[in-house]
């Protein structure tokens, strides 16, 4: 485990500790303070670094994650055109597509694009039960992230 105090020991000594500083400037009280704020502004440095590709592979992760339609507690059910399940026939209402829609396919049409393999009233069917989707069922965590600044 890395121990910031070690390597701020093994940090050469900087001009304040041997009276160096340029005139009207005033040596911190305590040595060690200057190399333990620079540590510690490296530290924070490198954390920006870390996150920051985080983030890149966040918003790829986003839209590569599925939403099924309708998830798995309710296969077999129909999708009205206000986007409820209802009983498999019910008319007026769409069999679940043949496989579950990414993020960026469903991002695309939250934007007014379309869902592949849909026309008007099933892409309309698939949004309304997307937008329905709750927490606990499947593919809300991948809708929600899409609502996210970024996402």
């Amino acid at each position: 485990m890395w121990d910031i105090t070690r390597d701020m020991e093994e940090m050469p000594p900087t001009p304040s500790e041997h009276g160096e500083l340029p005139p009207a400037t005033e040596a911190p009280a305590g040595g060690a303070t200057s190399r333990r704020a620079l540590m510690l502004g490296a530290l924070g440095a490198s954390t920006v670094v870390a996150i920051r590709p985080a983030l890149a592979q966040t918003t790829g992760s986003v839209l590569t994650c599925e939403i099924p339609i309708p998830d798995q507690a309710r296969a077999g059910s129909y999708i009205a055109l206000d986007g409820s399940t209802v009983p498999a026939r019910t008319l007026f209402a769409f069999a679940p597509p043949s496989r579950p829609y990414t993020g960026e396919e469903v991002k695309r049409a939250l934007q007014g694009g379309m869902l592949p393999n849909t026309n008007y009233f099933s892409n309309q069917a698939y949004l309304n039960y997307i937008r329905r989707l709750q927490r606990g069922q499947g593919g809300f965590t991948c809708y929600a992230s899409l609502q996210m600044p970024g996402g």
